[in-house]
């Protein structure tokens, strides 16, 4: 019989450009709950520990902000994902040309 293991994508999460392919995904969906569980599996990737410390914040108010029920607020998502090594950026909705 065949063992199979649970998939976790914080295993596979272990450089920026693979954080930052994943919370795009994530935030493409504009679904709140998705985007607080990627930004915990990334944390977890990571070591909550260490983004405790990066970002000043506490490992509970890091546990709370990332619950799929949470609201939590832009200056700690802002200071989260630096922490992972990751920015945002805006770009337009689709690929029409902008108008000034």
């Amino acid at each position: 019989m065949a063992k199979v293991s649970k998939f976790d994508a914080a295993d596979y999460l272990k450089t920026p450009v693979a954080i930052a392919a994943y919370l795009t995904e994530a935030l493409e969906t504009n679904d709140p709950g998705y985007i607080c569980t990627a930004l915990d599996t990334v944390a977890r990737a990571k070591g909550m520990g260490d983004i405790a410390k990066a970002t000043g914040l506490s490992r509970e108010s890091l546990y709370k902000t990332f619950k799929e029920t949470a609201k939590p607020e832009f200056d700690t998502v802002r200071r989260v994902m630096q922490s992972f090594g990751v920015k945002l950026v805006a770009e337009p909705i689709d690929d029409q040309e902008k108008v000034a």
